[in-house]
């Protein structure tokens, strides 16, 4: 049988040395390890995930008791002291001794016998003293206390600060930390009794789910054990998709026999969710850069059964003469920071600079300026992003309405009552984690006008 917090130490390990995101790591693991009994496999992903998620906060406990800062520790012995620090806060079910003694085991079986009695003493010393650490106080230094407490580097609290102001950042840092439902979409090609039928397969399964208050074909789920056991998955009558995504579709409009472009498709939900809107008229083509990533569609169109989508590899950056003028919606969901998906992404905020930020803007541009040209005069241009960053969203739409002949459209009309705002009647909107019950999104509508 498998040791689950040697696991834990081996994934942290990887996401240290590979080029790899934790959400994407942990579902490796998980399927590697399937035939684990479901405690231990939740044990592996809460803590792989919390120790990732909190990284700063347990950095900052872990430096109040080591002599070594946290930064100049070998990786291992970093790793080990990062689970554990997160077990000893939040996993209250996981007795204290057992945390460090579990931990100086560890240390023993991977050879660092001589740095037990280090790691062995700091948890210990946490252990005995979790009332006594002194947090940073908001009165004298706000960034550095957010940052703390909701583990999120002072770049993006500074950054988040300037755009939305302090009240806003706090609620945005709540919200990206709180355990999300899984949100799902049932094709609307079932009817309203087959889609409660499968509803009620899943509660009768132990699913907790409720419908999401935006679209009645969305729903939010609960103690999911594994995509392919969801009644209706398998057979393509429902998708993963955060409702925010699903707003894409329902804001662009999309009827019968339209021909709809999505330029960096993958996985395909939003191109399925066209699709789906065609109702068998007119047709969706999904593209991505890659071969890797156009499998991915053809996967999801493959398990959906869309037989109006076709998939292409392309890269958005690349113009393409056969395709100007042709599209009558074209969605351009770019390649952004992220910064709304971070509870889903967890350590895509350690990797944020500004730099970073700078050449996602100016690729989005180029972007832009090649495919603005693809969608027909007259058609729409449904511009989205999954992040919470104003360079990223609401410039990159008056730049684009500056530059090209392209005119903002109110969205409120295709808009559920409770989203609809004055903020959206110029065409954009923001969706904000802490406000909003989806992930932090942003949404645009432009009509192309010559």
């Amino acid at each position: 049988m498998e040791n689950t917090r040697e696991i834990v130490l081996e994934s942290l390990l990887e996401l240290e040395k590979e080029d790899v995101f934790s959400n994407v790591l942990i579902r490796q693991v998980l399927r590697k390890y399937d035939y684990l009994p479901p405690k231990e496999k939740a044990f592996i992903k809460r803590v792989t995930e919390g120790t990732v998620e909190r990284q700063i906060e347990l950095d900052y406990i872990t430096g109040q008791f080591s002599n070594v800062p946290v930064p100049k520790m070998k990786p291992l012995i970093r790793a080990v002291i990062r689970m554990s620090v997160y077990q000893l806060f939040y996993m209250d079910g996981v007795p204290d001794s057992a945390v460090c003694n579990e931990a100086v085991r560890l240390v023993q079986k991977r050879h660092f016998q001589p740095l037990k009695g280090f790691v062995n003493g700091v948890l210990r010393n946490i252990a005995r003293n979790k009332e006594k650490i002194v947090w940073p106080d908001p009165e004298k230094d706000w960034l550095k206390a957010v940052s703390v407490r909701y583990s999120m580097p002072v770049f993006l609290v500074k950054l988040w600060e300037r755009d939305y102001g302090r009240g806003q950042t706090e609620k945005m840092c709540q919200a990206l930390l709180e355990i999300k439902p899984v949100s799902v979409r049932i094709s609307e090609a079932l009817s309203a009794e087959e889609q409660e039928e499968l509803v009620q397969e899943w509660k009768n399964g132990g699913i907790l789910c409720e419908r999401h208050p935006f679209l009645s074909y969305a729903w939010n789920c609960r103690n999911l054990e594994g995509l392919d056991r969801l009644p209706g998955f398998s057979e393509g009558f429902v998708t993963v998709q955060d409702v925010s995504s699903m707003l894409v579709t329902e804001c662009a409009g999309v009827r019968t026999g339209d021909f709809v472009l999505d330029v960096c498709a993958a996985p395909g939900g939003k191109s399925l969710h066209a699709a789906c809107k065609l109702w068998g008229g007119g047709l969706v083509e999904a593209r991505d850069i890659s071969e890797e990533k156009a499998a991915l569609i053809r996967e999801n169109v493959s398990r959906m059964k869309a037989e109006n989508v076709r998939v292409k590899v392309w890269d958005a950056s690349v113009s393409d003469p056969e395709m100007e003028e042709k599209a009558d919606v074209l969605y351009l969901d770019l390649p952004c920071s992220g910064l709304g998906i971070l509870g889903k992404k967890r350590d895509i905020k350690y990797h944020v600079t500004k730099e970073s930020l700078e050449d996602l803007v100016r690729l989005q541009r180029r972007i832009m300026e090649t495919c603005f040209r693809y969608v027909k005069p007259g058609g729409v241009i449904l511009y989205s992003t999954c992040t919470v960053h104003r360079a990223e969203n609401e410039e990159q739409v008056r730049w684009m309405c500056k530059n090209f002949p392209l005119i903002p459209e109110d969205l409120n009309p295709y808009l559920p009552e409770c989203l609809q705002c004055s903020e959206a009647e110029s065409g954009m909107l923001q969706l904000m984690p802490g406000v909003h019950d989806c992930d932090g999104f942003f949404l645009a509508r432009m009509r192309r006008n010559t």
